[in-house]
């Protein structure tokens, strides 16, 4: 059990977001946002954080994180920051400190989850009762399933963007070749991230002979792409359309997430139009010989407000209902 009030975080590479809840069942409140390269280590993040929130005073927190979370000390992948749980603790006299991979809350948030929330992709729209998986292409790519286990609900974090990717059809053959490796690998989140939208861009230009295929920003693909500006970009969106429903279905298949899909990240709600052109779905569905179980799988994008600091203060209000690994510090 988490003592009120209760510190929320969700600390990236690049950003740290802080919200804090009152008291269980309550709407969290936003503190702030503060750069990780602002402040030498992560209790100076917070410590500035519930100064602009009217000197807060949490009793204890939960913290999701960009990184796998298998230790008592973990660095984050993207910046100097060190995280642990006992040290925050002690810093500001909590009684307990819970650090999680940050898709972790972004499942918990997918257990109430309502259709007003999401934008469907494809005509499902109604899910089973069996797991849910939450995904999410932005900077990264993470991705984690939500497991029904008797009354209660296991959350399966997963480092799924660092398996390979190769291509399966006629179409895949021919871009591969103008794909960059990294570290002589291909894998999902070498492509489906902001950082591989910018690739397929470039491996598509290269492919097509449309000169040297030099990265260029990913939110200038999307421009570009949905306005019909770029021709290159607006493949490259279609690709990554397609390459996104594969995945989802095989992770959909993986955890049998009868109980539906759901899309975060920041790229996925910019190219809705595309998705819902249809190859998102057809590539989601055609899994032989399980096609018609993934037909009745609905897929749909998040589109509410900051989905992490929802599932955060789900895990602080709900903590028994819900089980999942990660650094749990008690004062």
């Amino acid at each position: 059990m988490f003592e009120f009030p209760v510190l929320l975080g969700d600390i990236g590479g690049t950003n740290a977001r802080f919200g804090l809840i009152e008291q269980a069942g309550s709407t969290p409140r936003m503190l702030s946002h503060e750069p990780t390269k602002g402040h030498p280590d992560i209790s100076a993040a917070i410590r500035a954080s519930l100064g602009k929130g009217g000197d807060a005073k949490p009793r204890s927190a939960v913290l999701a994180i960009a990184g796998r979370v298998d230790a008592p000390s973990v660095r984050l992948t993207n910046a100097d920051w060190v995280i642990e749980a006992e040290r925050i603790g002690k810093d500001f006299g909590l009684t307990r400190v819970v650090v999680v991979n940050d898709y972790v809350p972004v499942a918990a948030g997918a257990a109430h989850i309502t259709e007003s929330d999401l934008s469907m992709i494809g005509e499902v729209k109604h899910s089973g009762q069996g797991a849910r998986l939450v995904l999410g292409p932005g900077t990264g790519f993470g991705a984690a399933a939500l497991v029904p286990y008797e009354e209660r609900l296991a959350i399966v974090s997963t480092e799924a963007g660092h398996t390979d990717f190769g291509p399966t059809d006629d179409e895949d053959f021919e871009i591969w070749p103008g794909l960059e490796r990294l570290e002589g690998r291909i894998t999902v989140e070498a492509l489906l991230s902001g950082p591989g939208l910018a690739r397929l861009h470039a491996a598509v230009t290269r492919v097509r002979g449309g000169g040297g295929g030099s990265a260029i920003d990913p939110s200038k693909v999307t421009e570009t792409g949905l306005s019909g500006e770029d021709p290159h970009a607006a493949e490259a969106i279609r690709l990554f359309s397609k390459y996104l429903g594969r995945v989802c279905g095989d992770l959909a298949l993986t955890f049998l997430a009868t109980g539906g899909v759901y899309i975060g990240g920041g790229i996925a709600p910019r190219i809705l139009p595309v998705l819902n052109q249809g190859g998102f779905r057809k590539s989601f569905e055609h899994k032989p010989p399980f096609a018609k179980m993934m037909h009745g799988i609905p897929t749909s994008v998040i589109t509410v407000n900051d989905p992490a600091l929802n599932g955060l203060a789900a895990l602080a209000s709900e903590g028994d209902r819900f089980i999942y690994h990660g650094q749990n510090w008690h004062g």
